[in-house]
């Protein structure tokens, strides 16, 4: 019998193409986005059906949630829809701080909650939640956005714990950057002043096209996912992306503290 995921945020990047590698691989997909009316990709692969969804509308997350369980058992939720927020924190709006907080954090928290009872009467089901490499190191004047993905690391771990002897499965896929990133994610920015001198410096690290040469493609952290779903394991974090892998090898090996002057100089020293 072929398994179902469920997918947030499928209309684009990590979750379009997740959605894509697991309707390949035989299974049957449940992607969600705000506006299935404007996907055409996804509309053409027979075993994906589509359904809307916005995170942050509790209703729908129960409508939703309700018609994807009459269309099929779901053996797998992948909580993928976010976006970023970046700049100065003391220039961030009270709205921009909430939507940030409601996208990333409560959405994920929400539809958890959601799926629960249908996998504990199942006694199986596998959550896992695009975290990023953000929600275990830290770059400046993304503070927010760090906020909800460390806050997701911490809440996957523990609620690995409550749910196990359930049959469930937390897990979290932290991926570094995806070539689609700044062309096709949804990236808020913040303003103040104040702070135009440092952002300079920051962005000048950012946008240097040899940083971009470690990152991946949308389709290798599909592959990720499609491992969390399937190896059978108990595993909380899949770490994705090499440069993802060697900022979280390197942060263990020397320890927090020098780490971080790493990153300051970094960001800083130019």
């Amino acid at each position: 019998m072929k398994k179902t995921i469920f997918i947030t945020g499928a209309s684009s990047g990590l979750g379009k193409a997740t959605a894509l590698l697991f309707a390949k691989n035989d299974w049957n997909v449940i992607a969600t986005m705000r506006k299935p009316e404007n996907e055409t990709e996804l509309t053409k692969v027979e075993s994906i059906a589509l359904l809307p969804l916005d995170v942050t509308k509790p209703e729908q997350i129960s409508e939703t949630i309700e018609k994807a369980l009459k269309i099929s058992k779901i053996d797998v939720v992948f909580n993928n829809a976010g976006y970023g927020l970046a700049g100065p924190f003391e220039g961030a709006t009270n709205e921009q701080i909430t939507n940030q907080i409601n996208t990333n954090l409560i959405g994920v928290m929400s539809v958890i909650q959601k799926f629960l009872p249908h996998f504990r009467e199942n006694k199986s089901g596998t959550f896992i939640t695009t975290t990023s490499i953000g929600g275990l190191v830290t770059l400046p004047f993304n503070s927010v956005y760090h906020a909800t993905k460390w806050a997701l690391e911490g809440f996957s771990e523990s609620l690995a714990f409550e749910l196990k002897e359930f049959g469930i499965t937390v897990k979290t896929v932290s991926p570094g950057g995806i070539a689609t990133d700044f062309a096709g994610r949804s990236l808020v920015l913040t303003q103040h002043n104040a702070y135009n001198k440092q952002i300079e410096k920051v962005m000048s690290v950012f946008m240097d096209p040899e940083r971009a040469k470690n990152y991946s493609t949308a389709e290798q952290i599909a592959e990720v996912v499609y491992t969390a779903a399937t190896d059978g394991k108990s595993t909380l974090r899949y770490v994705a992306g090499t440069d993802a892998k060697e900022m979280y090898a390197q942060r263990n090996e020397v320890g927090e503290e020098i780490f971080r002057q790493g990153i300051e100089q970094t960001f800083y020293s130019k």
